[in-house]
């Protein structure tokens, strides 16, 4: 998800959800030891809990980032052993690291030496011509035994060779089955399920063979599902969160960051999917799209959009022209 969860994104995917952990975009370890740290680290203490997701091969410059993480506050160190784009290839870290489940496992060891807090990993089921069953299976026992004890697991395999980073997401069929023998056959260790799941009645049919679901682009093309998350998957009593609520409680953020010199565009364009499949949708999405780059563009722009949408409510027939 890189480019993708930044902090604005999770601020505002947290007005919909008080309980799913949320995850930064992937961030190299060079980016976190030579970066401008507060741009990349910093983030709104009502994102908690929120993990940081780490980038690399070097267990030395993965244990100081983490240790740079882990004093920013966040409450979970994740180690990328899945992404499959053009970057991770030329810097042998994400998917590529598949291949090196010894070096994966010492830099998670690394990490756990640096940082009080959880070490986790992501992974896929194997690269290119690896046997998923042994390519999976090694890598978990090898990090479980650097002592992690998560992991999130996208159920397909990524081609390195032959597939860009976009087919990677698609192309490559999804194995949940592996993923739920991997859970029956190491009970003691928490699997994640990650891949696929663009619905939550798609998340909760998994939830009997592994211990949670991790949604990432369903969830961000239409975050208006994660509404229901806290009802569906943490506590059946809680009310479910509106998009037009969610908009009203990122208002005060969005102001935050405007009096902070953050660009209006940057935090709108993760809501462009919220009211999907809506009345007044298309409005919504062209209001924020094309008003929020305007200079000196505030508020005012999501509150106009969001009066589009209340005023399709009431009469669909004008939303379909709009």
């Amino acid at each position: 998800m890189m480019d993708w969860t930044d902090r604005h994104c999770r601020s505002f995917h947290r007005t919909l959800s008080a309980h799913a952990r949320l995850y930064t975009e992937m961030l190299t370890a060079g980016a976190v030891l030579h970066g401008d740290r507060e741009r990349l680290l910093g983030f709104d203490a009502a994102q908690h809990p929120v993990a940081l997701q780490l980038g690399g091969s070097d267990p030395a410059a993965l244990a100081a980032a983490a240790r740079i993480g882990a004093e920013f506050g966040y409450d979970e160190i994740n180690l990328n052993v899945g992404c499959p784009s053009d970057r991770v290839r030329n810097g042998r870290f994400g998917a590529c690291l598949m291949r090196d489940p010894e070096l994966v496992a010492r830099c998670v060891a690394a990490i756990g030496e640096a940082v009080s807090v959880p070490v986790t990993v992501k992974c896929r089921i194997g690269v290119d011509d690896q046997d998923p069953e042994t390519s999976l299976f090694g890598l978990v026992d090898r990090c479980a035994g650097a002592g992690v004890g998560v992991f999130i697991v996208h159920a397909r395999k990524a081609w390195l060779e032959g597939l860009s980073p976009k087919q990677n997401r698609d192309v490559p069929p999804l194995d949940y089955p592996l993923v739920h023998r991997l859970k029956r056959e190491r009970p003691g260790l928490t699997i994640v399920l990650n891949g696929g799941l663009a619905n939550l009645d798609d998340t909760l049919a998994q939830m009997g063979d592994v211990d949670g679901v991790m949604l990432g682009r369903g969830a961000y093309h239409d975050p208006g599902l994660l509404g229901a998350v806290d009802r569906k998957l943490f506590n059946p009593a809680t009310p479910e969160i509106s998009p037009e609520d969610a908009v009203r409680s990122y208002l005060p953020y969005v102001e935050s960051e405007l009096a902070r010199g953050t660009r209006l565009a940057a935090m709108t364009r993760h809501m462009l999917g919220l009211f999907q499949g809506r009345p007044g949708a298309r409005a919504w999405r062209r209001i924020l799209t094309v008003e929020s780059l305007a200079p000196g563009a505030g508020v005012e722009v999501i509150e106009r959009a969001l009066a589009v949408i209340a005023t399709a409510a009431e009469s669909p027939a004008l939303a379909s022209v709009a």
